[in-house]
């Protein structure tokens, strides 16, 4: 349907691996793919960007996180960026004892104190799992090294990412957290749209933010580990945490195994480079079956 659509832009917003094929779809057909389908860059990012190269098609971000990094980085340029900083809610545990988040349920995880989203993302978000895509997929689309990458704990939710410019000052976007902002944008690249989602002021409000504790959330570190090694580990880390997530909301892994069943895959075995789209499929489907055999 995507190839043979006329249309300028495509929207992936499909949750998981099953939104890589449609955005090469989109790509291969010389269409505008406006990516929430974080995924698409985690499992393939090199691969997808040569596609896109290849095709003349651009990659826009629409999670609201590298939204705000792409819009600054028009507004300052690519060479004046030295790093940039993701935030992330923190999730509905980010207080919690890291003794008692192995007896958490299924609907805990689920309460999202910020966005409504749908439950797997919901319960990467809580295991910042989602951060650590977030992480990876930023690498590829903004072409940063990974310690050039941070993350902030911001459970307000206002600030939606910062740069950081080669004289050491760091920018931030700020506004409410509404999805429609950075769909907008998107969709109306290369041209801002005079919209914004209800007045916002910054008067009486109270922002914090603090380091994320890897300790008791360890998939935002694996997240980092893979990324460094490059190859195939960010695709395995992706295709483990969708199989340990979809083992947890069926009640069969606990909360803590999440990251259990992420870090015992890729230990597994010397994972295999891929060097085209077949290659990546068939790479995914044997990450998922190891991660399984360990559920």
């Amino acid at each position: 349907m995507i190839r043979e659509t006329e249309a300028d832009y495509v929207v992936n917003g499909i949750s998981g691996a099953a939104g890589f094929l449609p955005s090469v779809a989109a790509i291969e057909s010389g269409k505008t793919l406006a990516l929430a389908n974080k995924e698409t860059l985690v499992m393939a990012g090199s691969l997808v960007r040569e596609l896109a190269r290849r095709h003349g098609a651009a990659i826009i971000p629409v999670d609201s996180e590298h939204s705000a990094v792409f819009q600054m980085i028009q507004a300052f340029g690519k060479d004046m960026v030295e790093s940039l900083i993701l935030t992330a809610s923190g999730g509905p545990f980010r207080d919690m004892p890291k003794e008692k988040l192995s007896a958490v349920s299924v609907q805990d995880a689920l309460k999202h104190p910020t966005w409504n989203m749908g439950r797997k993302i919901t319960i990467d978000s809580a295991t910042l799992a989602n951060k650590g895509l977030e992480v990876i997929e930023a690498h590829h689309l903004f072409q940063l090294a990974p310690e050039n990458i941070h993350v902030l704990i911001h459970p307000q939710s206002y600030v939606h990412s910062l740069i950081e410019t080669r004289d050491g000052m760091q920018y931030a976007q700020i506004g409410k957290p509404d999805m429609r902002v950075p769909i907008l944008n998107a969709l109306s690249w290369p041209e801002n749209c005079s919209w914004a989602p209800g007045k916002f002021t910054l008067a009486g409000m109270s922002l914090s933010f603090t380091a994320p504790d890897t300790q008791r959330f360890p998939m935002l570190d694996l997240a980092y580990t893979c990324l460094k090694q490059k190859g195939p580990w960010p695709l395995v880390y992706n295709a483990a945490n969708e199989i340990a997530v979809q083992a947890f909301i069926c009640g069969t892994l606990p909360f803590t195994g999440i990251p259990d069943i992420v870090s015992r895959t890729l230990e597994a075995k010397n994972w295999p480079a891929y060097n085209s789209v077949e290659d990546v499929l068939q790479l995914d489907a044997q990450a998922r079956a190891q991660a399984k055999g360990f559920c």
